[in-house]
């Protein structure tokens, strides 16, 4: 038996072919990264059956945000935990209390249940993708990373096609419960491929974990993600209680920024912020979160409300822009191993990104799908060249004993970013969907769009044709807005991927270091042949 506190077999650094049992574990890690991305997607589609069995229809959004909270919060966590104590204890144990809170989920007998049990899954789904890429940082050299983590990004737009697709298949039936047990046997398999056939160095420290940071952080963390769930929505921007959670959070991460320069092992140290490029993909990595997500709400609603498609394959609406991001992703991460050169990539992915979104904007009543098809394919090219790469480059820039909480910080500003984009988009969407409504359909316009700026395909059905027209020109407007603010926001990424310094991967000659952060010099951690 391998002994798993030394370094065995080193990986393949030349593009040879990888040992089997790193082949076993990258299959395990793809399950993982399906099991963390497909969950929302598929209880998204069958929430109203949950909701027509279970009741509780005022706690709905409750079923999400509980889901959403924990996984933001936790996730930071669970790549500190990593570093400190071992990547496979961590990342098992992840999986673990993801499949628990799956269980317990599809046994719920109410809403209130239902929501505690999905805050527990959010716990584990917070350790899933962190484990995923920090694992792949730990048995695959740097130059050789771009290629795993592209597929890693495919699994996510293969998640988003499939996702609604299956939801909706497993709930006509199976049943509801079962979107929540099918993960089970998947979890069961990647658990088992972990546990037999990765093997990595033993870690142990003697500090203890920084709970007040921990603590400290996930207050922070989510009150933001209060604030930009429920402003807007449930509380308007400038009620009391939005104003309660913005102070709250900002004296809870300014008061964790001041903890981390006095703990002994702080949860985020701030160190690895010295490093030039780590700050930079942080950036982008957010405003890649913020584009993405705000076009994954927006798309299929424009395509549903004003090009009238069925909202049954909304999935797969988004088809040029997933499968876009997927090829590119895949063809960033060859060249990037094949050259060692990736700076490229930032620069041409936030050009392409900005283009993207203005031409989205200039959708309107009259646009085809096969137009904004095109559109959306230049929008999915240019998140492809930044998906990975940003998290390889964010790797590739601290020292690897920091491997974990890099990629537990660049995955919690890109799950930030997601929430800013979906709230400040939507607020501009629903502000403008409204007044459009109200010049062009009066009085109507205004009940129409009073609950919800977003009516779903049965209500527009009911309107009358002139109303129903003034709908569709209102949402073309708001889509108008939102993409407009995207394309500016991008104007950041493009920014920040100028002042990118392109260090040489591991295997494309010697790592300098960079800013004062050490590189990743070491070779990378090695994989105990399978037993």
């Amino acid at each position: 038996m391998a002994d798993n506190t030394a370094a065995a077999a080193p990986v393949a650094e030349d593009g040879g072919k990888q040992p089997r049992s790193v082949r076993v574990v990258l299959l395990a890690l793809m399950i993982a990264m399906l099991l963390a991305m497909l969950d929302n997607m598929i209880v998204g589609t069958a929430m109203p059956t949950i909701v027509g069995e279970l009741g509780g229809l005022e706690h709905l959004s409750w079923v999400v945000t509980a889901y959403t909270l924990a996984t933001a919060a936790s996730t930071p966590i669970w790549g500190k935990l990593g570093d400190m104590y071992g990547r496979k204890g961590a990342f098992m144990t992840s999986i673990v209390i993801f499949l628990i809170g799956s269980a317990l989920s599809g046994m719920s007998q109410d809403m209130g249940q239902l929501i505690g049990f999905r805050a527990i899954q959010g716990l584990g789904a917070g350790g899933l993708m962190v484990g995923v890429m920090a694992i792949i940082g730990d048995l695959i050299p740097p130059r050789e990373r771009g290629k795993y983590q592209g597929m890693m990004a495919g699994v996510m737009a293969f998640a988003m096609i499939l996702g609604p697709l299956v939801g909706g298949s497993i709930t006509d039936h199976w049943g509801w419960r079962w979107s929540f047990y099918i993960n089970l046997p998947l979890g069961v398999v990647a658990l088992l491929a972990v546990s037999a056939v990765l093997h990595l160095p033993r870690k142990r420290v003697e500090a203890k974990i920084d709970y007040l940071g921990a603590g400290l952080l996930a207050l922070g963390i989510s009150s933001i993600v209060l604030v930009t769930t429920w402003g807007g929505t449930e509380y308007s921007w400038g009620s009391a209680r939005i104003m309660e959670l913005i102070g709250i959070g900002v004296a809870a991460l300014v008061g964790f920024v001041f903890w981390q320069t006095r703990a002994a092992a702080p949860i985020m140290p701030l160190h690895i912020f010295r490093s030039r490029n780590f700050t930079l993909m942080s950036v982008i990595g957010f405003i890649t979160g913020f584009v993405m997500f705000g076009a994954v709400l927006f798309l299929p609603l424009y395509q549903q409300s004003v090009q009238g498609a069925s909202a049954t394959n909304s999935g797969l609406l988004l088809l040029p822009m997933l499968g876009a991001m997927l090829a590119v992703s895949m063809v960033a991460g060859r060249v990037t191993t094949n050259s060692g050169r990736y700076k490229v990539f930032p620069l041409v992915g936030s050009v392409l990104m900005i283009v993207g979104l203005f031409l989205l904007a200039q959708m309107d009543t009259g646009t085809t799908r096969l137009t904004s098809g095109v559109y959306m394919a230049v929008l999915g090219a240019g998140m492809g060249c930044l998906m990975q790469i940003t998290m390889l480059v964010a790797q590739n820039s601290v020292e690897m004993k920091d491997m974990g909480v890099a990629s537990s910080s660049t995955t919690l500003f890109r799950t930030l970013g997601s929430s800013f984009g979906v709230a400040i988009m939507g607020a501009l969407f629903n502000h403008r969907v409204q007044d459009v409504m109200a010049e062009r359909a009066g009085a109507l316009g205004s009940k129409v769009t009073e609950q919800s700026a977003q009516l779903d395909a049965a209500s527009l059905a009911k309107l009358p044709a002139a109303a129903r027209e003034a709908y569709q020109y209102a949402v073309s407007s708001g889509t108008h807005s939102a993409f407009l603010l995207g394309s500016v926001v991008a104007v950041v990424a493009l920014v920040a991927a100028v002042f990118v310094k392109e260090v040489p991967l591991k295997g494309a000659g010697a790592p300098k270091p960079e800013d004062g952060a050490a590189q990743d010099a070491a070779p990378a951690a090695s994989i105990a042949e399978a037993v």
